[in-house]
Parts: C-alpha cells; structure tokens; sequence
C-alpha cells in the first residue's frame, strides 16, 4: 500500500494552510440560504442597501466609504488600478498576492525586510526612516501573512502622517483582523474616517469560513476615489445570494463571539505545547496562525510537510515566500483534537 492511499484510508485531510475559522460554515449561512434561495431569480442591487448596512455595523464605519469586491483579490485588483501606482512599497514577508498584482499592473515594488532578530515586529522609526515621496503606494498586512504578528494603531497613524506628508496612499489589509484578541483597539478602520489617504481591506472569507462566497470590502474615505469607483467600478459585483446571506451572517454575534474564544485559547494551548521543543522558533502569533522557524541543522520544511502530508496534515512550506527559507513553516489553528494531532506530528519529526 501506497504512503499517499495510507493517508487517504486511515485519516481526514486537513487544510491547516487555509487559514479559515475551524467552526466551519455559520449555521445563520445556513438558514439564510434556504431563506433567500429565490434571490438567484433577481438581479443584484447596484447599491446593495442592506449589506452594506450591515457590513457598516459590523465594522463600525458609514455605509457611504464602502467599496465591494467579489473576494479580496478582486478588491485589492480595484484599489491598485483606481490608485494606478508606479512605484510601491511592501513587507518582505508578506502576502506573495501583493506583488504579483503590482506586477500586473506594471507597478515597481520597493521590499522593506523585516528582521527576523527581532522576531519579524514592525520597527516604526526604521519603516519611516525609508520612506520617501518616490513611493505612491505602500500595501501592509495588519496582522502581517505569513508572521502572525500586528501593528498598533498608534503605529498605523503615525505612517499615515508620513504618507500625508509624502503624497503616498496606505493600503491596510486586515483580512485575519477579528482573529486578534481585542482587535477593535487594532483595527486601522477609525483612521480611514480621518485620513483620505488611507483604505482598510477586509474579506468575510477567513474569518467566517465562507471563501465561496466571495465578499470583501474596504473602507475609503476619498470623495474623489469614491466617485471615481462609482464611474468606473463594477455596477454589482456581488450575487443576490452572497449579499443576503452575508447582511444575515454579518449579525451571527453568537458565532462571532465563540469564533473569538476558540481561537484565544487553541493559540495558546498550541504555543505552549510547541514551545517545549529545542528544534523550532515560534513567532508568538496574534491571528489564527503561527510562523515556525526549524531550528534542526538536517531537517527542512519540505521534509516536515511531507511527514504532515501522511496523516492528512496539509500545512504551508514558506520556501518559496520572498525573506524565508525552507526553514520556515506556517500552519493555522484548528479543533482541540485536531491541533493535538498537528502538534505532535510536527515534534515526532525531530525524535531521535
């Protein structure tokens, strides 16, 4: 019998390199699916009222900045081509979509590196120091792909002063924002309201474990932006279906709530198992995921993916992201039992 049908018979496989919420599908999704199944019958509503009524109260922001996408990279598509920049700046790491739309769009990228000695956090004082007004565009991560960690609103603002200063747009991508503990002292979306140049993106996709629905949005409050988009945007981008099911789902704050609580506490339990092990360096995560560094002179991500792969543990080699290694891996936090599984998994690898 084959490695890859042992797998297959003997366990489930689990995606820990989706980075989606281990509760699954809201049951309100549910409801509201068979509720609103005639909404495929109609056509879109161009202003989609109810949705973003909801997205605003969810996010605490005014329906009037809000800009819809079918997905984040449909919406981070949006914000490159209305900014049309020529020279942008990005974290190295980070997102690998990020430049490969830059790139797209014939947009140069200038990388600022993270240092890794000190554990991948944002320096601030030595971000802004490498600024200048060459730079039309900047795109973060907040909390930063793959490393799991944060930058504080006090931070974010005093980069949004400097952009100001130097003509320069801020895009804040907030996709794992609500898996932060007491994210809303995080979340760069008050700022948005007092800076035209700045536009938070966030995805319903990771958070609530719906990627097939395919709803982001950002927050912009640019006058002249949003009536460029207005013009020139897609008149609706989201289905019936996926604007009625997320104006329910949006309002789920019981899920929201156990969401949170699950989360805080299998990153914990996770950080605390793993961090007996001499072999791995954790990044001590803030979202639903966690950057390990091996620390094993003859062991490497791939080898540490394929020993994960046999028991239906699909987690993300980061070999191939631009300022890793193939020393690197990243995994997301699942279920109690199915964490339980990842972790010794990984640290059976460096038994001798």
């Amino acid at each position: 019998m084959s490695n890859n049908q042992l797998r297959i018979e003997q366990y489930d496989t689990v995606l820990y390199n989706s980075n989606l919420n281990p509760m699954g599908v809201p049951e309100s999704v549910k409801k509201a699916y068979k509720d609103y199944a005639d909404a495929v019958i109609r056509y879109p509503d161009d202003y989609y009222p109810a949705l973003k009524k909801s997205i605003a109260s969810y996010a605490g922001c005014k329906d009037n900045q809000l800009v819809l996408g079918s997905g984040s990279s449909d919406l981070l598509r949006t914000f490159i081509g209305l900014l049309a920049p020529k020279k942008a700046m990005v974290l190295v790491p980070s997102f690998t979509e990020y430049e490969k739309v830059l790139s797209m769009f014939g947009c140069d990228i200038e990388y600022y590196e993270l240092d890794e000695s000190k554990d991948f956090q944002f320096d601030i004082a030595d971000f802004v120091a490498h600024l200048d007004s060459s730079l039309d565009l900047i795109i973060l991560g907040n909390p930063n792909n793959p490393t799991s960690q944060i930058i504080s609103r006090d931070d974010m603002e005093t980069m949004a002063e400097v952009c100001k200063e130097l003509d320069t747009f801020l895009l804040i991508d907030e996709m794992y924002i609500e898996f932060v503990d007491k994210y809303q002292d995080i979340t760069a979306v008050p700022l948005a309201e007092s800076y035209d140049n700045i536009a938070v993106m966030r995805s319903t996709s990771k958070f609530f474990a719906v990627p097939g629905l395919r709803l982001a949005y950002g927050i912009m409050a640019n006058d002249e932006y949003m009536k460029v988009l207005s013009i020139t945007g897609s008149p609706n981008p989201i289905s019936s279906i996926t604007a009625a099911v997320c104006t329910d789902m949006l309002k789920d704050r019981k899920y929201i709530k156990e969401s949170c609580s699950q989360i805080y506490t299998e990153r914990n339990l996770i950080v605390s198992a793993m961090s007996t092990s001499k072999h791995v360096k954790l990044y001590k995560p803030t979202a639903n995921f966690m950057l390990v560094k091996i620390l094993k002179d003859d062991v490497t991500a791939g080898q540490i993916a394929e020993h994960c792969n046999l028991k239906g543990i699909v987690i993300r080699n980061c070999e191939n992201i631009r300022g890793l290694s193939n020393k690197y891996i990243r995994f997301c936090f699942m279920k109690p039992s199915q964490n339980d599984l990842l972790v010794n998994t990984i640290l059976e690898v460096f038994k001798d």
